[in-house]
Formats: structure tokens, sequence, C-alpha cells
């Protein structure tokens, strides 16, 4: 039996202090639907995960940012955490990589914090999106059309608010990485 989503790459965008269940969860979820996953990061090694606030486990990096590109990729995970999205959003690297899946029209999911490197990048206005419910008013700011529900999903952007959403979430990453491209994602980066 053939799996939904098999011969997909998801590439995981993370770095130290991902909250650990906004990237375990998904990936086992994307995994179980067929899709491999490629975790990539700033530097080679491990990242170290977080648990709200105490320290989790570690993931082993596959690829940097200098190793891949996003024609490698059939969409992009962006967990939360409190520190994650904060050290990418200051690299123009990640933030490159980012935009590209825009660009060409591939799904793009993100969770809990991690849409703040959809905002560095200057991807979210005019485009349907939640988040943590302390970077609302910034989505707003950047642009964003905010709802605060379970999950939002707008023509292959899925955004989520927290853990707490994961079950709604993983279904409609899995359901949109198998729909492929989205017209609609290029409008990102050319507002």
């Amino acid at each position: 039996m053939t799996k939904r989503a098999e011969g997909k790459t998801v590439a995981i965008l993370a770095t130290d202090g991902f909250e650990e269940v906004e990237l375990t969860s998904p990936k086992e979820a994307l995994e179980n639907a067929g899709a491999k996953t490629v975790i990539v990061s700033l530097k080679h090694g491990e990242i170290e995960a977080n648990q709200h606030r105490k320290h989790g486990i570690k993931v082993a990096v596959d690829k940097t940012l200098d190793e891949v590109k996003a024609d490698d990729f059939d969409a992009i995970l962006i967990p939360g955490g409190l520190f994650n999205p904060d050290a990418l959003r200051t690299e123009q690297k990640a933030l490159d990589f980012t935009s590209a899946f825009f660009e060409q029209k591939k799904p793009v999911f993100s969770i809990c914090h991690g849409p703040q490197v959809l905002i560095s990048a200057n991807l979210v206005n005019g485009r349907k999106v939640t988040g943590f419910k302390s970077i609302q008013q910034d989505l707003k700011n950047a642009g964003g059309i905010v709802s605060d529900e379970k999950v939002v999903v707008d023509e292959g952007l899925v955004t989520s608010r927290n853990p707490d959403d994961l079950g709604a979430f993983n279904d409609k990453i899995v359901e949109e990485l198998c729909e492929g491209r989205h017209e609609g994602q290029r409008k990102s980066v050319a507002a």
C-alpha cells in the first residue's frame, strides 16, 4: 500500500531552542504519510530542543543552509519555540531559503512562534495566518490577516498557534503537501 506523501521531501528549518513537540510531532505525521524529512539548520552537529522552558532532546542536523536550496524540497516546516525563530529570523540565508518556497509556490508550514521567520522575510502581507497569541499583533502589523484558530490555511501556507493545535496542524500539512504547488504562494513575495 502506497502512502499518500510518498516521494515528497520536507525541509524542517530549525536551530537550538525549537519547541520539541512542534518539530517531532509534525515530523512523525509527515513520515507516517510517507514523506522524507530533512533537518536543515545553521550549523552541523546537533540542535537542542526546549520543552517550554526546560532543555529537551538533541536532534541531528542533516544539512546546513549552505548545503541546500528550496529546489531540493517539496515543502518547508518551521517549528516554533521562543529561541528558534528568533535566531533564524536574523539569518539572511534562512529568510532567503524560506522565501524561495513561496516563489516556487510550494507549501510552507509554521507553528507557534515560527511565523516570526515569515514576518522577517516579509511574507505575511495579505495572507491569512495565525500564530502564538503573543505574536498575533506582530503578524497583523506585518499585514497578515490574523485569525485565532487552531489552524489557518491560505493556498499552501499552513499556520497554527501552539502545541495544543498539533492534531489539526499535522492533518493539514500532510493534506497541503499532497496537493503540491499553490499559485497563491507567489503573492507573498510579490507584495
